[in-house]
């Protein structure tokens, strides 16, 4: 029985020597036998609590957050593979795409490269436009475009995806860190997520670095329309991206800054070379460390050619023999996308 309680976590954190421990003993058998049965009622509680919780609260045990973190990652191998698969798949985005008829070239880089990662993907457009599939929504107004996107959104794929995204045709999307980092966050809760910037006393999503919603805070600005259309008369002169935020904050759903653990943005609202630039003029000595998060989600501001290149630098060159410490966890593109 000594050499049990020798072993046990509690002697341990007192930093008790198995000397004391027998002296502790000729104190009493009574303090004995509550010693005893206090560490078997400890073991016990937390062997129930293990099973209640189950191979999944190893994976998903962080609270909402908006850090990006891997300590997940650490159990997601020991799972089955029926299991893994189910949570590969359970992170399911939908792309709704800006897009301005006349710049077709544009159009097209977006088309031929990220969107095909995305779970599905719509382009929005003012117009008809002969060349591409698109949705029409009647109005080259941003505030008017993204209002009518989302309402058909949430009549045709609400129960189909639970991840929303808006973003510019000349933003690049790196679809696999973007569930990577919704990865353990409940879309059944209010998440208004992307580069927060300062509006006064309230907080909102820059849509030039794209904007998640969740499906429960799309859910929310649907059913905050009337009240927000109400007001608009008087919010009208403020950027869509402004009167965005405010109709989501009247059904309480604030914007999220996406952050990775170091502090750096993981949607970006300029190129790469831009923000190389600035590391070098910021942060001489550590450029790379300075410029990006390495699990990046979006960069605003690429030209076609840059699409391509992009794409090129994400899902083409690889570094044999350089492997990932998070590799374990892999989403898998659709079926029509260039990985397969």
């Amino acid at each position: 029985m000594i050499g049990l309680l020798c072993q046990t976590a509690l002697f341990k954190e007192m930093n008790i020597t198995c000397k004391i421990r027998k002296t502790m003993i000729t104190e009493g058998l009574s303090f004995m036998k509550g010693l005893v049965l206090g560490v078997i009622l400890c073991v016990g509680i937390t062997f129930l609590v293990d099973i209640k919780k189950g191979p999944l609260s190893k994976i998903i045990q962080h609270k909402d957050s908006h850090l990006l973190s891997a300590s997940y990652l650490q159990n997601f191998a020991e799972l089955p593979i029926h299991k893994q698969t189910e949570l590969r798949q359970r992170v399911r985005v939908y792309c709704i795409i800006f897009v301005t008829p006349k710049e077709l070239e544009q159009w097209a880089a977006v088309e031929q490269t990220w969107s095909k990662h995305c779970d599905k993907a719509e382009f929005y457009s003012s117009e008809d436009v002969k060349a591409f599939k698109t949705i029409n929504l009647e109005t080259a107004d941003k505030w008017k475009m993204i209002l009518r996107a989302c309402m058909l959104a949430y009549q045709n794929y609400i129960n189909e995806y639970n991840w929303f995204l808006i973003v510019n045709h000349n933003t690049f999307v790196i679809i696999e860190n973007l569930k990577y980092f919704l990865f353990d966050k409940n879309p059944e809760h209010p998440y208004y997520i992307g580069k927060s910037l300062k509006h006064g006393s309230d907080n909102y999503i820059d849509s030039r670095g794209g904007i998640v919603l969740s499906k429960e805070a799309l859910r929310r600005f649907i059913t905050s329309l009337d009240r927000c259309l109400e007001n608009y008369k008087s919010v009208g002169h403020l950027s869509p991206d402004v009167v965005f935020a405010l109709c989501l904050k009247y059904k309480r759903v604030l914007a999220t800054n996406a952050e990775d653990n170091k502090g750096r943005m993981l949607f970006n609202t300029n190129i790469v070379n831009n923000l190389i630039n600035e590391a070098m003029s910021t942060h001489p000595q550590n450029v790379l460390n300075g410029c990006c998060a390495d699990t990046a989600i979006t960069f605003h501001g690429l030209s076609p050619n840059q699409m391509h290149i992009m794409m090129y630098g994400v899902y083409r060159l690889h570094a044999y023999g350089y492997y990932h410490l998070d590799g374990e966890l892999v989403f898998l593109p659709p079926d029509d996308s260039d990985l397969k």
